[in-house]
């Protein structure tokens, strides 16, 4: 019974003291860096010791990060809490808002897509976004922009009430040098714990400025009315709704539920909304809303190559539609990423929101690709804002390239497979590391980086000895080609790590259908086979020393043969 009533008082005390701040707002900049950055809260009742107080912000849709910053010392009632970020451009606060801020913390280094939390003694009191949902493209994103809190609202617990928000739209600050000259004037320090009793009419969604992605078809409009009751003339309600898309008058509105209207690719719409009486007529002060938007159009490239060329000339901000069918030649958990590849280029494939819900192995074709191109660390990644279908891929063989033709014409390269020869790695006989960095050279006696894959099964692996070949995909980071293997056959494709004596593979090349394999004991022998994409095409026990390969067609294979846990890699040829 004890227990039941601490954990009571704990409660009430939360919800009691949970009413005293509220977020009002956030702000992400448009001066260099995006900055500055800036959360507002509002104290509503005064506040003897704020260290019972924190905020944290949720990157990216990644979930909660906790109490990342802790308040001190008191508050009044009526006063204003401002977290802020100036990154690399100090002093962005003061020349943007004439400020100079409360507390200078990374936790407000957000960037519109990212929600935030309030906490009273560890416990979430306020919530903006969704902690769960990367808010890129929703109505809530101030990207280059800001959201502000409706007077008289919150705070609202853990649950994000959108309703209780208006919002500047994305990018609605470009171009802006301070607040008070801007066009969307970010409300700083304007809230008031009193609601409004005027009518208020505010279009939701689709955000303002907001571009919504090629082959959209139907587009919600979703409105907020207050103080205003809607419903049918002559029912005893105040009035009703009457609207226009770019100019055209639509039926008149006698509710508050969403309207879902059709769009097509390439066209801009302007939505007017006004609340009028029972006779027609606007009420006085007028009461309008208008929201712009437009529905992108792609612009059809043949290859990747193309499309490369297309992003070094015009930059950022361009949807693409793919109409060749490149290859697969890597997939990573991490991001959803995809290493892709046709006949001219290769590119990266970053999925942060998942839109490629199609499983897709090494080797498959992609069709149907549509999406955005940016850069990263100066690599050109695709952002795929659609799925893809799995067809029929091509044979993808890695390019031969020499060390000194990456370290001077690496983007040619960029995200391709290719294969450097008489490759060395100068930290041979160690063992792969995740995060690091190896120095390898080939017979020009030029260098450059080795970089692993994290979650390459060649981590925690001997590094091989020895010139030998080296399969990989180029990257790039602080201005210098790097390549990571895909796998530890990228790696010892004809490396000399384990001794290969112990093993005796004939005949090879072998056109009979099997090959024989022996070896210094009689212990079982399991091979596994893959193509010269990496995908296992057998997996067998040898028996009495002899391995059917009658099923796999004429070509190049990779063979890995293991032992009591020792392991080597050879070279199959089937004619």
């Amino acid at each position: 019974m004890k227990k039941i009533y601490l954990l009571l008082l704990t409660f009430m005390a939360t919800l009691t003291y949970g009413q005293d701040m509220i977020i009002t707002g956030a702000f992400d900049g448009p001066l260099t860096g995006g900055t500055p950055k800036l959360i507002e809260i509002y104290v509503a009742n005064d506040i003897s010791d704020l260290s019972l107080y924190g905020f944290g912000s949720a990157n990216n849709g990644g979930g909660s990060d906790g109490e990342e910053i802790t308040f001190t010392g008191t508050a009044t009632a009526g006063d204003f809490i401002y977290i802020y970020n100036e990154g690399s451009n100090p002093g962005s606060l003061m020349t943007y808002f004439g400020i100079t801020g409360d507390y200078d913390d990374s936790s407000a280094n957000v960037n519109g897509d990212d929600a935030l939390e309030l906490f009273f003694n560890g416990n979430v009191i306020d919530t903006f976004g969704d902690i769960n949902i990367d808010g890129t493209g929703l109505p809530w994103d101030y990207l280059d922009g800001w959201a502000y809190r409706v007077d008289g609202t919150g705070p609202d617990g853990t649950t994000f009430v959108e309703t209780n928000w208006s919002f500047s739209g994305a990018n609605a600050t470009d171009g802006c040098s301070d607040n008070a000259t801007c066009t969307s004037q970010f409300p700083i320090g304007t809230y008031t714990t009193m609601g409004s009793t005027e009518p208020a009419l505010t279009i939701l969604t689709p955000a303002e400025g907001a571009t919504l992605t090629p082959g959209t078809t139907t587009a919600i409009l979703s409105i907020n009315v207050q103080n205003f009751n809607v419903g049918a003339t002559g029912s005893g309600f105040d009035g009703h709704i009457h609207w226009t898309i770019n100019g055209t008058a639509q039926p008149m509105k006698y509710d508050t539920d969403d309207e879902v209207i059709t769009v097509t690719d390439g066209t801009s719409y302007a939505v007017f909304m006004q609340l009028v009486d029972d006779s027609h007529t606007p009420i006085s002060p007028a009461v309008e809303s208008t929201v712009n938007f437009s529905v992108a159009s792609a612009t059809v490239v043949a290859d990747l190559a193309a499309l490369r060329a297309d992003f070094i000339a015009n930059g950022t901000g361009a949807y693409y539609q793919l109409t060749s069918i490149p290859t697969v030649t890597f997939t990573r958990a991490s991001r959803n990423q995809k290493y892709i590849q046709d006949a001219t280029a290769g590119i990266l494939i970053d999925d942060t929101s998942g839109n490629i819900s199609t499983t897709f192995a090494i080797g498959d074709g992609m069709s149907g690709l549509m999406g955005q191109a940016s850069e990263f660390n100066g690599v050109l990644q695709f952002i795929p804002v659609s799925d893809a279908s799995v067809t029929t891929g091509t044979t993808v063989t890695p390019q031969v390239v020499t060390i000194a033709t990456l370290l001077t014409d690496w983007e040619q390269y960029e995200s391709e497979l290719v294969r450097i020869n008489s490759t060395t790695f100068a930290d041979a006989g160690g063992t792969f590391e995740t995060n690091t960095n190896y120095d390898i050279s080939d017979a020009s006696t030029n260098s450059m980086f080795f970089r692993p894959f994290n979650e390459a099964d060649y981590i925690d692996q001997t590094i091989p000895s020895g010139a030998a070949p080296l399969v990989g995909l180029i990257g790039e980071f602080g201005g210098a080609p790097q390549i990571s293997s895909r796998s530890l056959l990228d790696v010892t494709l004809s490396a000399n790590v384990f001794e290969l004596s112990n093993f005796n593979v004939y005949p090879n090349p072998t056109s009979t259908g099997f090959v024989n394999i022996t070896s210094k004991t009689n212990d079982v022998i399991s091979v596994t086979i893959f193509d010269i994409l990496g995908k296992q095409v057998l997996n067998n026990t040898v028996n009495n020393n002899r391995l059917n390969v009658s099923s796999l067609t004429t070509g190049v294979y990779i063979m890995k043969i293991a032992q009591d846990g020792q392991t080597i890699t050879k070279k199959l040829v089937v004619r």
